[in-house]
């Protein structure tokens, strides 16, 4: 009877926690979405995370491109990432639609740039926790280019001579895409001629007295064959990369495969093409928690303590090439002339605009330039077209 009645006990006992664990609840779980050029290294980051608050990190791998448009249409149904990383100039659209929420950088802000702090403020408000900053750069070949040029003009006539010389095939590698132009890379030769996407009072200006020199400036570096819509970012790094071009316009992302493949390089600021300095546009990239999260304590906690740290700063710059923006670390790297000189570069620049109107800039306006590098048409007309367009969208 002792038996039997043991065996009862122990099987009610066995059966309690049978039930109990199959109605303990799942670990949380946070979804961020990112890159290819930081999805693992945020999945080596989240593992502490993992194990010191038993939660689970999903990095899902998205394409940049639809990255914050999937982020727009996703969140509000609640099936968005807890988190994505992007540039700050996505800031206006996201706040726009609510679909991110305010966050309290007070205890951290202090480590990082002001500038990068700024970039993720909207209307007042901080909404991301910044990572690093970056613009374009010229990337110059020492043994092609010893020095560096003081002008655009100067730059084009040593590539133009190298060409003629039979030591390069083309004088700079200035990446146009063939479809959608290149505001980007090209915004600092804009606005070393007095020209911005938008003026002091907040319109549109790109066919201002400046704009328009640039647009013949433009039509002058085709003819020169500086400049072309066959040399897309992928053809015009691989030329450099070989030792074909001795100048190359581009952006931190592409240094750390440069230092692999040994390219012997320098970093240097855009030099200006008219009479004021040359101004590219900045980037902040950075973070930011989804207003529709079903975890935002956890989310806030991972950002603020695992991302917003030295070590976590450091493999973002290690995975992507782009300068810090904490300001120790930056410190730390101002001994490699690589970040050293994007950071440079980028102290130099004007930060993208982050207002929703700017989504209705970039494709006419990549279109015109287009249309002046084929000579399709009058520069100064083409672009007057175009911000004519631009305008009637934006109602400005």
């Amino acid at each position: 009877m002792r038996t039997f009645t043991a065996l009862a006990a122990a099987a009610l006992l066995a059966a309690g926690c049978a039930a109990a664990e199959k109605a303990a609840p799942p670990p949380a779980t946070l979804t961020v979405w990112a890159d290819d050029s930081r999805a693992a290294m945020l999945q080596q980051i989240a593992a502490a995370f993992e194990k010191d608050r038993g939660v689970r990190v999903k990095i899902v791998q998205k394409a940049m491109g639809g990255l914050r448009d999937d982020f727009v249409s996703q969140a509000p149904s609640g099936q968005g990432p807890d988190m994505i990383v992007g540039p700050h100039d996505w800031l206006g659209k996201l706040v726009q639609n609510g679909v991110v929420a305010p966050l309290d950088l007070s205890a951290k802000a202090g480590q990082f740039t002001k500038a990068a702090v700024e970039a993720m403020t909207y209307e007042g408000q901080t909404y991301g926790l910044p990572y690093a900053i970056e613009s374009v750069a010229v990337l110059r070949n020492t043994t092609l280019a010893p020095a560096a040029p003081a002008t655009f003009d100067e730059l084009v006539a040593t590539g133009r001579s190298l060409v003629k010389a039979g030591k390069a095939e083309y004088p700079v590698g200035l990446p146009v895409d063939p479809k959608a132009g290149s505001p980007f890379h090209l915004y600092a030769l804009q606005t070393s001629f007095g020209s911005a996407v938008f003026g002091r009072d907040g319109k549109l200006a790109i066919d201002d007295p400046g704009g328009l020199k640039f647009a013949a400036y433009l039509r002058k570096l085709a003819a020169e064959k500086a400049v072309s819509t066959s040399l897309t970012g992928d053809i015009a790094t691989t030329a450099f990369v070989e030792g074909r071009t001795p100048f190359l316009v581009t952006g931190p992302w592409d240094a750390p495969a440069l230092v692999k493949a040994g390219v012997p390089f320098a970093v240097d600021p855009v030099p200006p093409a008219g009479p004021e300095k040359a101004r590219p546009f900045a980037g902040v990239q950075g973070f930011f928690v989804s207003a529709k999260s079903a975890n935002p304590i956890l989310a806030n906690d991972f950002l603020l303590n695992y991302l917003a740290t030295p070590q976590a700063q450091k493999a973002l710059h290690a995975a992507g090439g782009r300068p810090p923006a904490m300001t120790s670390v930056r410190e730390e790297l101002a001994g490699d002339p690589v970040p050293a000189g994007f950071a440079a570069a980028a102290a130099e620049g004007v930060p993208t605009p982050n207002v929703p109107a700017m989504d209705a800039v970039w494709a006419d306006w990549g279109l015109s330039q287009l249309a002046i590098i084929t000579g399709k048409g009058d520069p100064a007309g083409l672009t007057r077209k175009a911000a004519d367009r631009i305008r009637a969208k934006i109602g400005s």
